[in-house]
């Protein structure tokens, strides 16, 4: 079976620490784990995470 792709952005990644965002943020970080989803990042958003702090480059 194919692995649907996600196209992320910067603002789904800092979802992960906002309240209001992180249940579905983190949510979908784990589907990612689980590999029921294959994350997609354009170079822009790759060049603007690696800058980021660490806590949101580890996701």
């Amino acid at each position: 079976m194919k692995i649907s792709r996600i196209y992320l952005d910067t603002s789904v990644i800092g979802g992960c620490h906002d309240i209001e965002f992180a249940a579905w943020s983190n949510g979908l970080m784990k589907d990612f784990r689980l590999k029921n989803y294959l994350p997609v990042l354009s170079q822009l958003t790759f060049d603007e995470i690696s800058k980021a702090p660490n806590r949101f480059k580890s996701l």
